[in-house]
């Protein structure tokens, strides 16, 4: 979008095409560690956005996902809720968002 208003490539476009990731070492790849992005989507939108719990997106069975995908990506979110309590809180662009929409306690061995 950036480029095309722009008439020229600001975004350089390898930037635009190299594939998702988090960087954090050599040749890692988001595709390496999480489900595709239509099954992530599906997961995240009704684990945050729809307040359910792993066995109600199982039993919704809305993602085409196995059981362990979906309790790892809701884990995923879950371990991660003291990294949303250290920024300052953002734009909401959904109907539902981290921080004051959803709190999840954050003190050691909540979920085991």
């Amino acid at each position: 979008w950036r480029n095309e208003i722009a008439g020229r490539a600001i975004i350089p476009t390898n930037v635009l095409t190299k594939p998702p990731s988090a960087e954090l070492k050599p040749d890692q790849r988001d595709d390496q560690s999480l489900p595709d992005y239509e099954i992530l989507d599906l997961i995240l939108r009704a684990y945050v956005e729809g307040d359910h719990t792993v066995a109600e997106i199982l039993a919704m069975n809305i993602t085409g996902a196995d059981p362990e995908t979906v309790q790892r990506v809701c884990r995923l979110v879950d371990i991660a809720e003291f990294k949303r309590r250290q920024t300052p809180l953002g734009t909401r662009v959904t109907g539902k968002a981290f921080g004051r929409d959803r709190r999840v306690p954050i003190i050691n061995r909540y979920r085991e």
